[in-house]
């Protein structure tokens, strides 16, 4: 009879079947192989509109990103979740929202017409489209986080601004982050994140990755919880590659 692992996760993927846009699926992936690396069993369960969930029983949260029709899909399905969200985030369930999913756990989303999706506010902070006519903002990212040098790729119109107090993700090293403004990107509240960063995000920042793991596992089974290491060279290689990109298009734009 095999052994059971010492400890087991259970994973939550928000609307993966409408928030899907831009390979965010990749950050399952890479927290389910640096789990099952150190033999920590993760269970992965995809709610969708209408799916039965409790935010309570599960251990790690992640969303996509999807545009204005997608996040309008899920608008108030996620608002009948708004209050068990943010009570296990307050009680300290890890997160990771990105993009679009990122927009809609702040305030609201102000569309290019004045239309308003109302989010859920986790984060205190609401995103605005600035019209037609404005340049989207795109391009690779490098972030300095409490994680250390962070890496992705962001493609968004909607402009977010953060209310004083409320804490970001990063400060932009290279790229735009919430507005092309302040040098902000993304937003922290307690131990869930939000950002613009595809690419996928986790693959390429094994760091980031491992925090997210940790915080789950100590919320859990107690603070005495320690990851071992991980051979982590391709991981570092790509991330690596990805500070080198931004760094070569940002000197040829500028």
């Amino acid at each position: 009879m095999s052994t059971p692992p010492a400890y087991a996760l259970t994973a939550v993927h928000l609307y993966p079947d409408i928030l899907n846009i831009y390979g965010d699926r990749g950050n399952i992936i890479a927290l389910r192989y640096r789990c099952e690396a150190r033999g920590i069993a993760l269970q992965v369960r995809e709610v969708t509109v209408g799916d039965a969930f409790d935010p309570a029983e599960c251990d790690i949260i992640l969303a996509g990103g999807g545009q204005d029709r997608e996040q309008r899909r899920i608008a108030d399905d996620l608002q009948a979740r708004g209050p068990a969200l943010r009570a296990a985030i307050d009680g300290g369930l890890p997160a990771l929202v990105v993009c679009g999913g990122f927009q809609l756990f702040g305030h609201r989303y102000v569309d290019h017409q004045g239309g308003v999706i109302p989010g859920i506010s986790v984060f205190d902070l609401e995103t605005r489209h600035p019209g037609p006519r404005a340049d989207r903002c795109i391009g690779d990212v490098i972030l300095d986080t409490p994680e250390g040098e962070v890496v992705g790729f962001e493609n968004h119109g909607g402009r977010t601004y953060l209310a004083p107090g409320q804490a970001p993700f990063g400060r932009v090293r290279r790229g735009f982050g919430n507005n092309a403004e302040d040098g902000t990107e993304g937003a922290r509240t307690a131990n869930a994140i939000g950002t613009y960063l595809h690419g996928s995000l986790l693959p390429k920042n094994p760091a980031l990755t491992d925090e997210l793991i940790l915080l789950a596992l100590r919320r859990r089974y107690g603070p005495d919880v320690t990851l071992p290491p991980l051979a982590d060279d391709a991981e570092r290689a790509a991330h690596a590659t990805a500070a080198r990109t931004a760094e070569r298009r940002s000197r040829a734009a500028g």
